[in-house]
């Protein structure tokens, strides 16, 4: 009985000795350095990174570890919980929310190949796009700040993770500038992925062999190494590093600030994917709670909008959850230009395909509506008229001058939407039709699911939209602009510069950055195809 003690107690003081040890960070980066100490390897903590101020961009080479050193989240789970329901549906995602309990009892390693294989068995290699249209968007929004404090000051850089390539490569290389990515192939028959990851070992041999070629090249004189602790030995960043900087769990867990829009290294304008959150595993179960429900009462507002008069139907929507807000220039009840032979002449930024219907409940008045694409379905559904555009300009020009006589007329000239705080490029058309032009400023917000889509159905981004909890529009009615009535020498330039005026003011009105991109520029990028709308 003696002896059983003895060893308890020893068991036990010599557990505690190790967790402090574990919980000291101090201890941690000691033992570091004596790990390395015989190969003449600097380790450094981590919060002192960003404040380096020698580096030379054109003599350094920073390796850094997409999982231990970019993200501030421990977890891969939302990033793969994306992945599921975005380029497999609603039933792959369950399933992977389901086995969440399971991937917490089994290593890491397993639990990276279970959710690879439910995400990817089965999925086309050509049209897997989330990796380059919804995953950016929420890598951002994890990444260090001061991670990317160090990768502006760095001039070659090498960016390596054990989760497939296929999920980071867009993101590092577009939008944080990353030279190189090493990441784990996918495995691929006939065109679909077999939901099998390469080794791990090749990825850490080709991670070597970039390094060594910099080196061998005489490009790169020092070669800085950021990762966490444990990966800085599985990938033996010591034998190429002149310093290595290590990120602990503690670092992680104090990283709370998100990075500013205005400190990302290029602007994120564009992006896709049904999801307007993060999905964790709490969040998650959220969602699917309220999906029988959410899609219950999106049925319950789709027939109220449809069927009820403005007068009724506005207050009963407020009533489940809709926000609207308007706010009116009052000079516009002034302005009587050409009103007893034309309509008025509505221009918006496009948020969703809900703008003219929104527009139209806050005048509470009835409106015509062109489209440059729009579902059959939507076309049917919508309770306000809708005209499709030919994207002919002559034809649209007496298309829409002919509606112009028969009443009130919205249009969006960006032709596309777009969710981030920016303003697409505005077609010059508009400028042509009226001298009674209003610009309309419109912003939507939705805390569960977008209500845009760029490679899924556009018939279902209304139902989308209206099953958010609480979804809100602003709509702000500016003071009228004067058009180009006539073609004079000077026209073309002219409606350019009325088309560049109101998109200006749109842009003042709502806090939104404008550009010169264009729908087929969002298509291309997003779906890989220029945005044409199929007709069936």
């Amino acid at each position: 009985m003696a002896k059983f003690f003895i060893n308890y107690f020893s068991f036990f003081f010599l557990y505690r000795f190790v967790s402090r040890q574990a919980k000291n960070p101090k201890a941690l980066h000691r033992n570091g350095s004596n790990i390395h100490a015989n190969q003449g390897k600097i380790l450094h903590k981590y919060p002192f990174i960003a404040h380096r101020s020698n580096l030379s961009k054109d003599q350094i080479m920073v390796v850094f570890s997409v999982e231990g050193a970019l993200l501030k989240s421990s977890s891969l789970f939302p990033y793969f919980k994306l992945v599921a329901f975005e380029a497999c549906g609603l039933f792959r995602a369950f399933l992977l929310f389901a086995l969440y309990p399971f991937l917490c009892l089994v290593g890491e390693e397993m639990g990276l190949k279970i959710m690879v294989f439910v995400c990817f068995f089965g999925v086309k290699t050509e049209s897997f796009r989330a990796g380059s249209a919804v995953l950016p968007k929420f890598f951002l929004e994890d990444v260090a700040l001061e991670t990317l404090e160090m990768l502006k000051k760095g001039g070659k850089k090498v960016g390596f993770s054990n989760i497939p390539q296929v999920m980071i490569e867009s993101f590092l290389k577009n939008y944080l500038g990353v030279d190189c990515v090493v990441g784990r192939e996918m495995k691929a028959f006939g065109g679909y992925f077999l939901g099998v990851m390469e080794e791990q070992q090749r990825s850490k041999d080709a991670l070597e062999t970039i390094i060594i070629s910099q080196e061998c090249r005489g490009s790169c004189r020092d070669v800085i190494g950021i990762s966490s602790f444990k990966e800085s030995l599985q990938y033996h960043l010591s034998s190429h590093c002149n310093e290595i900087w290590l990120v602990r769990r503690s670092d992680k867990r104090s990283r709370r600030q998100h990075v500013p829009r205005e400190e990302y290294m290029k602007p994120l304008i564009f992006h896709d994917g049904r999801l307007a959150f993060s999905p964790t595993p709490l969040a998650t179960l959220i969602m699917f709670m309220w999906l029988p429900f959410g899609f219950t009462l999106s049925i319950i507002r789709a027939i109220t909008g449809l069927l009820l008069p403005y007068r009724v139907a506005v207050p009963i929507l407020a009533y489940t959850g809709f926000h609207l807000s308007l706010s009116y220039d009052s000079s516009l009840d002034n302005l009587n230009i050409t009103r007893k032979t034309k309509g008025r002449l509505y221009v918006c930024n496009h948020r969703t395909l809900l703008d003219p219907l929104y527009l139209s409940f806050s005048l509470q008045k009835d409106l015509t509506a062109v489209t440059y694409s729009l579902s059959r379905v939507s076309e049917l559904l919508a309770p306000i008229k809708t005209v499709r555009l030919s994207r002919d300009r002559v034809r649209d020009g007496k298309m829409m001058g002919e509606l112009l006589k028969q009443g009130d007329l919205v249009v969006c000239p960006e032709g596309t939407t777009c969710r981030e705080p920016y303003l697409l490029r505005f077609s010059p058309l508009f400028a042509e039709m009226s001298d009674d032009i209003v610009p309309v400023a419109m912003d939507s917000h939705v805390s569960m699911f977008y209500g845009t889509t760029a490679g899924g159905l556009k018939c279902l981004d209304p139902l989308f939209f209206i099953m958010n909890p609480c979804p809100s529009y602003e709509v702000q009615v500016l003071a009228g602009v004067s058009g180009v009535s006539a073609c004079v020498d000077d026209g073309e330039r002219s409606r350019f510069e009325v088309a560049n005026h109101v998109q200006t003011e749109i842009g003042k009105a709502l806090g939104f950055g404008c550009t010169r991109l264009t729908r087929r520029d969002k298509y291309l990028i997003l779906a890989g195809n220029e945005g044409v709308v199929n007709k069936p």
